[in-house]
C-alpha cells in the first residue's frame, strides 16, 4: 500500500521514540552537548521543502520501552497539535525475554490511531534485521514479528513506513557506531533521506541507497578482541542495568519539547 500524505506539506513535526530518535552519537556541530540524529536532519528536509514554517519537537528519550512512549510522549504529542508524527519504539522491548511482539504492534496500533483521529500523518519505522550481530540476532524472530505488526498497522490505517529490514546498505558495521545499536552520523544522515523517502519529500537522489565501498574482512584476532570489547564495554552495561531496574534514559528530558520554528536555510 503507498503512503498518501493527508495533510502535507507539513508545518509542524514532532518525534517520539527512544534512543534511535533523540539520535544518540550523531553530535550537533551547532550544539556541542546534543546530539542531532535522523529526526533532526528529516525536520531539514521538511523545512528545505516547503516556503513556509515548519516547526519541529523532538520528546524520545534514550531507554524508554514502547509503553512508556505512549504514556509519556503521546499526549504531549496530541497537544501540540502536530500534522506529522514519526512514532518509532518497541526495540528495546524486543531486547527482553519474553517480549510479546503481537502485544507490542497492538499497543503501537492503538496510539497511531490517536494521531490518525487528530489529523496527523505517521512515520513508522521497522526494526533493523540483527542477523550479523551474534547476540542480537536471538531477537530476530521476534522483531520480524514485529515488522510484519507495523506493516498490517499501516495498512489499516494509511501510515508511512520506513523499511529498515529490508535495507541491506544498514548491515554495513561502519554505519553503526561502536555500541552496535546506535548509528553513526552517516548511519543518520542516510536514515533521514530514507525518511523522506517514505514521505515523499524531494530530498535530493538516491545515493543513500548504494552501499558503502567494499572493506577487507577483520583478521580473526582483530575480530576476537573487537567481540570482547564491545562485550564489556556494552552488553555487559545493559544487562547491569536490567538487574537493577534502572535505565539510561532515567532522570533524562526531552531535548527539544516543544515545537519550535526551524531556520530558514
Amino acid at each position: 500500500m503507498q503512503f498518501v500524505p493527508t495533510s502535507a506539506p507539513w508545518h509542524r513535526y514532532v518525534a517520539l521514540g527512544d534512543s534511535f530518535t533523540e539520535g544518540l552519537n550523531d553530535a550537533d556541530p551547532a550544539r556541542p552537548d546534543e546530539f542531532r540524529g535522523w529526526a533532526d536532519r528529516l525536520a531539514g528536509h521538511l523545512a528545505a521543502a516547503t516556503d513556509d514554517d515548519v516547526e519541529y519537537a523532538n520528546l524520545a528519550i534514550r531507554g524508554r520501552l514502547l509503553r512508556q512512549v505512549v504514556e509519556e510522549q503521546v499526549p504531549v504529542a496530541l497537544e501540540a497539535r502536530p500534522d506529522l508524527v514519526s512514532l518509532v519504539a518497541g526495540g528495546n522491548d524486543l531486547m527482553r525475554p519474553g517480549a510479546d511482539p503481537d502485544a507490542l504492534a497492538a499497543t503501537l496500533e492503538a496510539a497511531v490511531v490517536r494521531f490518525r483521529e487528530a489529523g496527523a500523518d505517521v512515520l513508522l519505522a521497522t526494526g533493523v534485521d540483527p542477523r550479523a550481530t551474534p547476540l542480537l540476532r536471538r531477537a530476530r524472530a521476534r522483531i520480524a514479528v514485529f515488522n510484519a505488526g507495523i506493516w498490517a498497522v499501516a495498512a489499516r490505517t494509511g501510515a508511512a513506513v520506513l523499511d529498515q529490514w529490508s535495507a541491506g546498505w544498514l548491515q554495513d558495521a561502519r554505519l553503526w557506531d561502536t555500541d552496535r545499536i546506535h548509528l553513526t552520523p552517516e548511519g543518520h544522515r542516510r536514515i533521514a533521506l530514507a525518511a523522506a523517502s517514505a514521505l515523499g519529500v524531494p530530498a535530493g537522489d538516491d545515493e543513500w541507497r548504494i552501499p558503502l565501498p567494499p572493506q577487507p574482512a577483520r583478521a580473526f584476532r582483530v575480530a576476537v578482541a573487537e567481540e570482547a570489547a564491545w562485550v564489556r564495554g556494552h552488553v555487559g552495561p545493559w544487562i547491569g542495568r536490567r538487574l537493577r531496574g534502572t535505565s539510561s534514559g532515567d532522570g533524562r528530558a526531552p531535548k527539544r519539547p516543544v515545537p519550535l520554528a526551524l531556520p530558514r536555510a
